[in-house]
C-alpha cells in the first residue's frame, strides 16, 4: 500500500544520506547492483527507513549530479554489468577492446553490446516492456535519445556550438538524423530502460523492507542538456539560443565570492501560459523514482539570482521574483498532496519562509551552521519545530570531524556545553543531537556514520575539481559502528 504524505513526513524517522556513486563494488563507481541491496539490508537492520540519494540524472564530465544532461533521464554509469550477463542479454567474453580489467569496462559500449543481445535473445515479454517503456516515456527519451547520439557524433560539444540545422532542430535535417542514427538511438534509449528497470527494482526491494527512498531536484538544469536544446521557449534565451543571465547564488557561507551555477533561468511567463506542463512533467518522473523528494534551492521559486553572463563571478547579479505559489498549486492540482522537502538554505528572506509554509513543506536545519550568533539561531535544536528535517551536515559540508577539527578551543566548549554530552566524542554527540530533537525527520551523511575526516567530503561549493568521487567500504561499517546506530535509532524512537 502507498503512504500517503502524512504517513511519510508526520513520522518519526531516521535516515541515511550516501549517493549511489558512493557504494562499494569493483567499477569504477558504486552502481545499482548487489552493493546496494547490501546497503539497504543494513538500513533495514538498523532500524533506517529513510535513503537519501543526490540525484541520479547523467551529468557532465566533472561528474556533479546537479549538472545533468536530461530532468529525467538516468545515469547509465549506475548500471550494474552482472545483471545484463545474468539476463542472457551480455556474454562475459565481451569486453572492450581497449579493456583488460573489469574495472574498466567502457559500460556505454557493454550496454550496446547487451542490446544486441537482446534484439537476437530476450524473451517477447521482455520486448514488449521496452516497447511499452519508450512509449511511454517518448515525451522526454525520444528528445533526449536524439540529443545524446548527436552529441556524440558531435564531439560531445555543447548543442549551441552545432551545426545550425541541428542547433535550430530543422525538421528535414531531424528527421533524416533519427532514421540515420536510428541503432545508436535505439541503445540510447535501451540504456535507460535497463537504467529504470535496475532502479525500480531496487526501491522495490528498499519499500519491501521499510525504506523510503527520498531523492533530489536541482532547481535548475543544465544548458548543455536535452532539456533545453529540445525546449528553447521554457528558458531565458535570446533569438539565437544563447543565455543574457545565468543562475547562482550571492556570496554566502560557502564562497566568498558566490556561485555561479551557469545554468539558464526559467523563462516563467510561458511556463504560466502552458500550465507549467514542463515541471510537472518532471516531477511525474521523479515521483516514479523516489517516495520523498526535495526541491534543492528552494527559495529560487520565490525569486532566483539573475547573474549577468559575461560575469565571471556571481557578486554582481540581482534577485528576480519567481511564481512560486502558482508553480506550487498547479503542482498539488495535478499529484495531490506529495511528500516534498523545501531545501530553505542560504539567504532566505520572510517571503521565502511564507511560501514553504503556505504549502507546508518541511525545511531543513543543519547542525553545522547551529552554533554561531546567539541562542535563537535557527539551527539550534531547541528552535526546531516537528516539521523539519536535520542534518548534521549535507553533502555540500565538510564531514562532522572535519568541521569540528576546525572549532576554536572555545567553540569547542560551546557546542559541548549547549549538547550536554562532554562524556561522547563531538561529532557523536551531534549525531545524538539530531535523532534527539524534535524533528521528525533526522538525516546523517554515511561518511558521519564511518566516522570519516575531510578527505571523505563529497563536494566543495564554489570548486570543480576533485568533487563527486567519495566511496566507502565495507570494513569501514564496523560492527560497533552499525550496532551504536541501531541504538541511537532505537533509543529516540525512530525505528
Amino acid at each position: 500500500m502507498k503512504l500517503s504524505a502524512n504517513d511519510i513526513l508526520n513520522k518519526r524517522r531516521a535516515g541515511v544520506l550516501l549517493h549511489i556513486t558512493s557504494l562499494p563494488g569493483a567499477g569504477r563507481t558504486g552502481d545499482l547492483g548487489q552493493d546496494a541491496y547490501y546497503f539497504v539490508d543494513f538500513l533495514h537492520k538498523a532500524g533506517i527507513t529513510v535513503w537519501q540519494t543526490l540525484p541520479l540524472g547523467m551529468t557532465h564530465a566533472d561528474g556533479s549530479p546537479y549538472q545533468c544532461l536530461s530532468a529525467h533521464a538516468g545515469n547509465p554509469e549506475l548500471i550494474n554489468i552482472d545483471w545484463l550477463v545474468n539476463q542472457g542479454w551480455l556474454k562475459l567474453s565481451e569486453k572492450c577492446e581497449d579493456c583488460q580489467e573489469t574495472d574498466k569496462f567502457n559500460k556505454s559500449c557493454l550496454v550496446t553490446k547487451a542490446y544486441n543481445g537482446f534484439i537476437g535473445r530476450a524473451s517477447q515479454y521482455d520486448k514488449d516492456g521496452f516497447a511499452k517503456f519508450c512509449q511511454e516515456k517518448a515525451f522526454w527519451l525520444d528528445d533526449f535519445a536524439l540529443f545524446l547520439a548527436l552529441r556524440v557524433e558531435f564531439d560531445r560539444k555543447c548543442w549551441n556550438q552545432w551545426p545550425d540545422c541541428f542547433k535550430e532542430r530543422d525538421n528535414k535535417a531531424i528527421k533524416e538524423t533519427r532514421s540515420r542514427l536510428s541503432h545508436s538511438i535505439d541503445c540510447i534509449k535501451f540504456e535507460q530502460y535497463v537504467f529504470f528497470r535496475q532502479w525500480m527494482a531496487l526501491k522495490a526491494y528498499a519499500n519491501e523492507r521499510g525504506v523510503l527512498m527520498f531523492g533530489d531536484i536541482p532547481i535548475f538544469v543544465s544548458y548543455d542538456s536535452a532539456d533545453v536544446w529540445a525546449n528553447r521557449d521554457v528558458f531565458k534565451l535570446d533569438d539565437s539560443g544563447e543565455m543574457s543571465v545565468v543562475a547562482g547564488v550571492p556570496p554566502d557561507y560557502f564562497s566568498e565570492t558566490g556561485q555561479r551555477w551557469g545554468n539558464p533561468h526559467y523563462n516563467w511567463t510561458f511556463l504560466k501560459k502552458t500550465g507549467f506542463n514542463w515541471w510537472l512533467e518532471r516531477m511525474h518522473t521523479q515521483l516514479e523514482q523516489f517516495d520523498i523528494l526535495r526541491i534543492d534551492h528552494f527559495r529560487g521559486l520565490e525569486a532566483a539570482w539573475e547573474i549577468p553572463a559575461s560575469e565571471p563571478t556571481a557578486k554582481q547579479g540581482e534577485w528576480v521574483k519567481a511564481p512560486g505559489k502558482a508553480l506550487l498549486n498547479a503542482i498539488k492540482a495535478d499529484l495531490g498532496s506529495i511528500p516534498l522537502v523545501a531545501e530553505d538554505l542560504g539567504i532566505i528572506t520572510d517571503e521565502v519562509i511564507e511560501l514553504r509554509d503556505e504549502f507546508g513543506l518541511p525545511g531543513m536545519k543543519i547542525l553545522h551552521f547551529a552554533f554561531g550568533g546567539g541562542a535563537d539561531n535557527p539551527y539550534l535544536p531547541n528552535n526546531y519545530i516537528k516539521n523539519c528535517v536535520v542534518y548534521t551536515g549535507t553533502h555540500d559540508n565538510d564531514t562532522t570531524i572535519g568541521w569540528s577539527g576546525q572549532l576554536g578551543v572555545d567553540e569547542k566548549k560551546h557546542v559541548y556545553e549547549y549538547l550536554g554530552n562532554p562524556l561522547a566524542t563531538l561529532h557523536c554527540a551531534l549525531i545524538q543531537a539530531a535523532l534527539a530533537s524534535v524533528a521528525n525527520l533526522a538525516i546523517i551523511p554515511m561518511q558521519d556514520i564511518l566516522e570519516l575526516g575531510s578527505d571523505h567530503r563529497m563536494n566543495t561549493p564554489g570548486t570543480t575539481e576533485g568533487n563527486w568521487r567519495w566511496r566507502f567500504q565495507w570494513e569501514q561499517l564496523t560492527p560497533e559502528r552499525a550496532d551504536r546506530l541501531a541504538h541511537l535509532v532505537e533509543l529516540f524512537n525512530r525505528n
